[in-house]
């Protein structure tokens, strides 16, 4: 039998076969929804109220048949390859999601008859977000690769569209030295955010890697660990000393225990309030969240990075030197990252040549020669009592490289 509780609009109550009293809302027009709570009670009001202002949720679209030779059937057979596999979860999530939504309007269309200029014009309708867009091409161009192995497709048309220009080329921001010293007062040593900021400065690596880092990579002062972007196709392998002044910070921060009977990020060098090892997505959103709070709306993570290979540059290490720490595989990459480093440094350098050379100038007075090409001085050989002496009376022993060329070559 089925009654209406006079007190709660739309709910009805009915029994099941073993006795017991189930509740639901029945709103006009919208599927019926189970309340579990207890009616009566604060619980029970505060789930009625939430079904009541719950937004509906839209139908799920019907699963569509994969047609032989259509983009769903390109596409799923991408999913199945071994490139595909060898990408790393998190760069599978993101690739599944872009071809996805590129099934949802392409999907049930033949594969073979997509052309370039198809292409160019979904590409072009995307002119105002064009990194959606070059992601798009970049996957497609990795789904017809595939297809063109397999046999599925005979040509690859996203291979001949070209990307759009980046509207921001320069990618992250790079944090500076000021911005730096800002986060540092806002955060001092012993404090999650401090510490957090010296692993990402000091080791150069990235968000994922860094939340993976623990004690079990420490030994003798030198963290040795495989990076995740790439393990499962490209893996590289770091050795980076740990600077003392990370250390100490590593030694001063307290972190929380881990939960009983749980191995996960029980070494981690970063762990939230609950005791665990944070996520990449998760470091990532809280770290952004510190940087707001000590008034760094721009900064980021993958900024600290930038910030340590521009860094290492400015000090005088080659680019191979900074790829041994940042795990950058061709001189391209670090390039992108120390370009603006490298011109400021280069930029220095000449400005003090010229600095100097201007202060040389103002010595000698307008109209004047030097003192050794002056033809009014007088020269040292046509001075009384000189004595022209090439050698030092001591002598040159031993005898120099530079000394011996110039003499043989005179």
């Amino acid at each position: 039998m089925i009654e209406r509780p006079r007190r709660w609009k739309f709910t009805v109550q009915d029994k099941d076969r073993h006795g017991n009293v189930r509740t639901y809302l029945r709103l006009p027009g919208k599927p019926k929804v189970r309340l579990h709570e207890t009616p009566g009670t604060d619980a029970f009001e505060a789930e009625y109220r939430r079904a009541i202002d719950a937004k509906p949720v839209p139908p799920k679209a019907p699963v569509r048949a994969i047609a032989p030779g259509s983009v769903d059937a390109l596409v799923v057979a991408y999913y199945g390859s071994a490139a595909f596999r060898a990408m790393d979860e998190r760069s599978q999530r993101v690739r599944r999601g872009i071809l996805d939504r590129f099934r949802m309007a392409h999907g049930d269309k033949p594969a073979a008859r997509l052309e370039a200029r198809h292409l160019v014009q979904i590409r072009d309708a995307r002119a105002d977000t064009p990194e959606a867009a070059n992601g798009l091409l970049k996957a497609l161009r990795a789904a017809f690769r595939h297809g063109v192995e397999a046999g599925l497709v005979a040509d690859n048309p996203a291979a001949r569209v070209a990307y759009l220009p980046s509207a921001n080329p320069d990618g992250f921001h790079a944090w500076t030295m000021a911005e730096v010293e800002r986060f540092e007062a806002a955060y001092p040593v012993g404090t999650l955010p401090r510490l957090a900021l010296a692993l990402l400065l000091y080791t150069g690596q990235r968000r994922s890697d860094v939340v993976a880092l623990g004690t079990q990579h420490l030994r003798d002062g030198v963290l040795t660990f495989t990076q995740v972007k790439g393990r499962r196709r490209k893996p590289v392998r770091l050795s980076i000393p740990v600077i003392p002044e990370l250390q100490r910070i590593i030694d001063a921060t307290p972190l929380p225990p881990p939960p009983k009977g749980s191995a996960i990020g029980a070494l981690a060098f970063l762990r939230n309030q609950a005791g665990k090892a944070y996520t990449p997505d998760g470091f990532g959103n809280q770290f952004r969240r510190w940087c707001r709070a000590a008034g760094l709306p721009e900064c980021s993570p993958h900024g600290l990075r930038k910030a340590a290979a521009s860094r290492l540059a400015e000090l005088g290490c080659s680019a191979h030197e900074i790829m041994a720490v940042t795990g950058h595989r061709t001189l391209k990459e670090v390039d992108r990252y120390t370009r603006e480093a490298a011109q400021r440094v280069m930029a220095q350098s000449a400005m003090k040549r010229m600095a100097e050379d201007a202060a040389g100038k103002e010595k000698v007075p307008p109209g004047a020669g030097t003192p050794e090409w002056d033809e009014t001085a007088a020269q040292p050989l046509d001075q009384k009592g000189y004595e022209e002496c090439m050698v030092p009376r001591a002598g040159i022993e031993p005898a120099t490289l530079r000394f011996s060329v110039a003499c043989s070559t005179n």
